[in-house]
């Protein structure tokens, strides 16, 4: 390979790592200053270089192939490092700092009660912590360590490990006063129904909860929707009707008596929480340590 052709194929790498990440030529062109044109002809003529396809094409969407999403770890690990050593000899970065994403109800309502046990286990660590609705694809930062919910799309991130994780439907109290024990499951349709409805639909709602359980939708129900699964919750909280709850995000407001299980019926998900290694280059004993944690505290 000439010299030149080298430094081509090196310059088309970073249209593709950004293409990866998002799994969008159309945001990869916003990031980076170019045309959606542009974007898609330099991933293009890395593909016939290397005569595989980083990318499958359809229907105006494009999604990584096992091979774009190995080369695409393998490209933003590289290119973060060499971001971070330019910050180092710059002295404008922090390379101490372990950066940790994760969606927002898991930040909130599960990690943050725990992270004072992280800090006494590790206080030479410097967690910044990124609490984000959106999935991986649309991060707008490197991180070293991402916790999402399995299913949403993860781009090239590195999936590290798995953990299970319970959906039960759950309620305020004062929603079922006159009903002390948990409601049947076929009961849970005479009430209204909150759900977090987002695009794409990569979120275990209703329809996926009736399925489980071994019913068929009923056609009359009353669905309240919302943005976010916070704001679901604290509608739930409030009385304003039934939530889906995860075990995890909603063992703490039980306790707390601000909510209660609604019905009997339980799902069990053994694969529901996904942990990404991310591309940035943070000195991998700090990260191995916050893996390790995450790792015993989701068993």
């Amino acid at each position: 390979m000439s010299k030149t052709h080298g430094q081509a194929q090196l310059a088309r790498l970073r249209p593709f790592e950004a293409a990866a990440r998002y799994e969008s030529f159309t945001r990869a062109a916003e990031e980076l200053g170019l045309t959606q044109t542009a974007v898609s002809r330099q991933i293009s003529q890395l593909e016939a270089e290397l005569g595989v396809s980083l990318f499958e094409r359809r229907n105006r969407a494009v999604f990584l192939t096992e091979e774009g999403r190995r080369l695409g770890a393998v490209v933003a690990e590289a290119l973060a490092s060499i971001d971070a050593e330019i910050a180092a000899i710059t002295g404008t970065g922090a390379p101490g700092t372990v950066i940790l994403r994760c969606q927002l109800c898991e930040a909130f309502y599960w990690l943050m009660p725990r992270l004072s046990r992280f800090h006494a286990r590790n206080p030479d660590i410097q967690l910044q912590l990124v609490s984000a609705l959106e999935p991986l694809t649309q991060a707008r930062e490197p991180f070293d360590v991402a916790l999402q919910t399995t299913g949403r799309a993860a781009g090239s991130a590195r999936l590290l490990f798995t953990a299970t994780d319970e959906i039960f439907p759950v309620c305020a109290p004062s929603l079922l006063a006159n009903d002390p024990g948990p409601l049947p499951p076929d009961k849970i349709r005479e009430f209204p129904l909150l759900s977090h409805r987002v695009l794409p639909q990569d979120w275990f709602d209703w329809p996926d909860w009736f399925a489980a359980s071994g019913m068929s939708r009923p056609q009359d129900l009353r669905v309240i929707a919302f943005d976010s699964y916070p704001l679901v919750l604290q509608a739930a909280i409030a009385g304003q009707g039934i939530a889906l709850g995860w075990k995890r995000t909603v063992e703490g407001l039980i306790d707390e008596g601000k909510l209660r299980p609604a019905c009997t019926e339980t799902i069990r998900r053994p694969g529901e929480i996904s942990v990404f290694r991310g591309p940035r280059r943070t000195p991998s004993a700090a990260v191995d340590r916050l893996i390790a944690w995450l790792k015993t505290e989701l068993e």
